[in-house]
């Protein structure tokens, strides 16, 4: 019995040299930088501010950006964030990632939808690390309801007046800006916008939230906007059209929610191999045990079945057509493999699995975040069923 992280990894025909490098390079990079400190940081509930320059040096925060804001686009293609997120998964403390990806989400409307002096303004120092941006979506009052969010921004002259709140936003307390969805039209989808909105303005407020089930070393905050002036100019797309840009954004993050799930059950997979192979009862290996070694080949059934889907859905995107209903469902996927391989995990480790410290224990406690973010699964069950018209 073999199985480990990598072994656990399907060949997929689409990867080249270029791919691999870009592996190794950034493996080198996350067991100097990250890993050693992953779980202090997850204890302390916080991350350095050191770290985002650092990724930004080894590329990291750029990769898949116009380059002419400090990024790189030239040659990335989807395989080089799947690689990505497979690799941030390897040291299991999901917050770190969430915090230190968290530009993957609130800058994406930017770049493709904001003006060009927001590009300008907003992508280089975010790019280098030097500054932080959110996405504000959820509220206190609704959450996968996107179509019926409350916070609203009412004209007057060349400004925006907001009011309302955000909730559950990650990054929120260190966030310099936060592209934001408003209701600046009637009920409904058609009535939202997406406001770029600086923390530093008067009326904004935000605490955090820190007494969370997992992703402890993530920056989480409820945010608050008490009668905010907002520039009209800082409009992300056009002015009741946000709703677009918040499905086109959603894609983004689920691909990358499902190839983080699918490598961090890779990670549970590789712990139970690991304690099987060593652990004896009952006067031979666990591995020895026919129900251990069930248990196992049903973990790496899921996991292959999964990573086909992901290969699937991103060679649709690669070929131009994605299908949002297909990657509703890869998400739901991914979350039951994630939840089924955590769970059979800590089975095998028992009682050392559930001691702080194990990476399968903080996996277990980060399972539900993942199965409710960017799209609860039963609200993308529901999305697919209305894509495919039934």
């Amino acid at each position: 019995m073999s199985l480990d992280f990598d072994s656990a990894r399907l060949p997929n025909p689409n990867l080249t040299e270029e791919h691999e490098a870009w592996r190794t390079q950034l493996r080198r990079f996350i067991d100097a930088e990250i890993m050693p400190y992953a779980e202090e940081w997850d204890e302390a509930g916080d991350i350095p501010m050191a770290l985002w320059p650092k990724a930004a040096e080894v590329g990291l925060l750029g990769l898949g950006y116009p380059e002419e804001y400090g990024g790189v686009l030239e040659g990335i293609d989807s395989w080089y964030g799947w690689i990505t997120n497979e690799e941030l998964a390897r040291h299991s403390v999901g917050g770190v990632n969430a915090s230190l990806m968290v530009h993957g989400i609130g800058l994406p409307p930017v770049i493709n939808w904001g003006p060009d002096w927001m590009k300008q303004e907003i992508a280089p120092p975010v790019l280098r690390g030097e500054k932080h941006i959110a996405l504000g979506i959820t509220e206190p009052g609704g959450g996968s309801d996107v179509a019926q969010l409350k916070t609203t921004a009412v004209r007057d002259g060349d400004h925006f007046i907001v009011n309302g709140s955000k909730t559950y936003i990650t990054g929120g307390m260190r966030a310099n800006w936060v592209s934001t969805a408003v209701r600046t039209g009637g009920e409904g989808a058609a009535g939202v916008s997406m406001l770029l909105i600086p923390t530093d303005v008067e009326g904004f407020s935000r605490t955090p939230l820190d007494r969370k089930q997992g992703w402890w070393a993530s920056d989480t905050a409820t945010l608050y906007f008490d009668n905010v002036r907002v520039p009209a100019e800082n409009l992300i797309g056009e002015e009741n059209k946000g709703f677009l840009v918040i499905m086109t954004n959603f894609n983004g993050e689920r691909m990358a929610m499902a190839a983080g799930m699918e490598a961090l059950g890779r990670v549970c997979l590789e712990e139970a191999v690991a304690w099987a192979r060593e652990r004896n009862t009952f006067g031979k290996r666990l591995a020895d045990h026919q129900v251990i070694r069930h248990k196992i080949a049903m973990m790496k059934q899921k996991l292959n079945a999964t990573q086909a889907y992901i290969r699937s859905c991103y060679e649709a995107i690669e070929a131009g057509h994605p299908d949002p209903g297909d990657i509703a469902l890869l998400k739901v996927q991914a979350s039951e493999t994630m939840e089924f391989c955590a769970r059979e995990a800590m089975q095998i480790l028992g009682g050392i699995g559930y001691m702080r410290g194990s990476r399968v224990e903080r996996i277990y406690r980060e399972v539900r975040v993942n199965a409710i973010g960017g799209g609860s699964e039963e609200i993308m069950r529901d999305l697919a069923a209305r894509q495919y018209k039934l």
